[in-house]
């Protein structure tokens, strides 16, 4: 074994950290350890983790080493550190969803996706903190309160797999897994200046959980680079029947895919979508990312699609679908409750079925808008989140850019793409004035997840962003 120092295993790829363990020149545990080390001295600060597995941890940083003692065949994650969002389900160890009402709630099954990280050898450091249920894109909770973004602790790291993204950029685990229902795996990616990705609808089982996501949930990775990405999707993608909606496993790897290249492509950027208000150096930075895809041979033109703002069908479906999960809980367990989301059960309450039904039925002509736009395009870029990260905390701006905007006016560019389905990914494209990340959001067509992730990795190739680390 060779000597290497803790500050340079945290910064190493999961794909590095693989190869070094499978060549018997790191152990797990030496990895583990690390990583746990370093979550031990920055999360009083951060918060990224509610829960801290060490001991179970070790144990599967050890059952791992004797897989590689004895020879068996390896994947690239296995010894590799991991931490999974609180709303995932993860065996014996407690599963609240940020939510007082289950703060004891320790689950008898894995989620799919962690079951197959398991059994692919990766080890479990803990759960990462989210807003309750995942309603809000920040990331707070009555339970475990406030989570803080490592490049400067008084902003918000979004959410709300802010946990993960916190954890990822701070350099505890090289990876984390995460939910998407309206932006939580891309938001957090801008704001921490790291790699995610919503993979398309049902790449990823998704089945059981705490409900109010249904139809637009996705679970997705983030990672420091495209390829770890790429490698845990390789793990956890593939069809089951506990998840009807699953997709099948698709032939090839997207590891593999990361390598394709993009010359050719026929790529759309759109600063705006035609509506949105947008932070002037938030469009700055992006612009100046988008124009990397004409160096990377790509036919790149500026473009406004013309489609109709989906916030209020958004809206309404998300409301409706909380409600009808969680509303026998009012008025007894309102105490306990984010307010934030006792006014989103509420107002779902008021939703006339009409109404939920007349908004699925506009999604729907929506996805054919949105479907015969990308006829012409491959790809469509846009930013991944309007305004630059703000005080953690603190209530979303309700003004971007001089414009009043509406609850969701801040992150206009993620939620659309959870009502299509679409494969969607946010890469760094920079960083403001004062420190701050943002992202490039980058979208593709139905099912295009290998596409997305080839873009994402001729991107990361041409501009790279993971030796640039936050000072904490």
């Amino acid at each position: 074994m060779r000597a290497m120092s803790d500050d340079d295993l945290i910064w190493r790829s999961a794909l590095e950290l693989g190869d070094l363990i499978r060549k018997k020149e790191l152990t797990p545990v030496e990895v583990t350890d690390a990583a746990l080390a370093r979550l031990e001295a920055v999360n009083p600060l951060l918060n990224a983790f509610c829960l801290v597995a060490a001991e179970r941890a070790r144990e599967q940083a050890r059952e791992a080493e004797i897989a590689v003692v004895k020879g068996e065949p390896l994947g690239p994650l296995h010894g590799v550190p991991i931490s999974i969002k609180d709303v995932l389900a993860t065996r014996g160890l407690a599963t609240t969803g940020g939510s007082r009402l289950f703060a004891d709630a320790v689950p008898e099954e894995d989620a799919i996706p962690v079951a197959r990280l398991k059994a692919a050898g990766a080890v479990i450091l803990g759960k990462t903190n989210t807003s309750e249920f995942g309603h809000k894109a920040v990331t707070e909770n009555p339970l475990f309160g406030v989570t803080r973004n490592p490049w400067n602790p008084e902003r918000t790291p979004g959410g709300s797999t802010g946990g993960g993204g916190a954890a990822v950029a701070a350099g505890v685990g090289p990876l984390a897994l995460g939910s998407d229902g309206g932006g939580s795996v891309r938001i957090p990616a801008a704001f921490c200046g790291v790699f995610g990705l919503k993979p398309s609808f049902g790449r990823v089982p998704h089945a059981g959980g705490f409900p109010g996501f249904t139809h637009v949930s996705h679970v997705g990775p983030l990672a420091r680079t495209v390829r770890d990405a790429a490698a845990l999707l390789d793990v956890i993608a593939g069809g089951d029947d506990r998840d009807r909606r699953s997709l099948p496993r698709e032939p090839g790897s997207y590891l593999e895919a990361c390598d394709a290249g993009v010359a050719g492509l026929h790529v759309a950027w759109t600063p705006d979508l035609g509506y949105a208000a947008v932070d002037p150096r938030v469009r700055a930075l992006c612009e100046t990312a988008a124009a990397e895809f004409e160096s990377l041979g790509c036919h790149v033109e500026v473009v406004s699609p013309g489609w109709e703002d989906p916030e209020a069908w958004f809206g309404t479906l998300i409301a409706a679908q909380f409600y009808a999960a969680w509303s026998d809980r009012l008025p007894d367990a309102e105490p306990l409750m984010d307010p934030t989301l006792v006014t989103l059960i509420r107002r779902g309450g008021a939703v006339p079925a009409r109404d939920y039904v007349r908004a699925v039925d506009r999604i729907e002509a929506y996805w054919a808008e949105v479907r015969a736009f990308l006829e012409r395009f491959d790809l469509l870029l846009m930013p991944t989140v309007a305004v630059p990260p703000f005080d953690a905390g603190a209530r979303p701006p309700r003004e971007v850019d001089g414009r009043s905007v509406s609850v969701l006016g801040w992150m206009p560019f993620t939620f659309p793409f959870n009502l299509t389905g679409q494969p969607a990914a946010s890469v760094p494209a920079g960083f403001t004035d004062d420190g701050l990340p943002v992202g490039l959001q980058i979208v593709g067509r139905r099912h295009a997840d290998a596409t997305v992730l080839a873009a994402a990795a001729a991107f990361e190739a041409a501009r790279p962003w993971s030796d640039r680390r936050p000072r904490l």
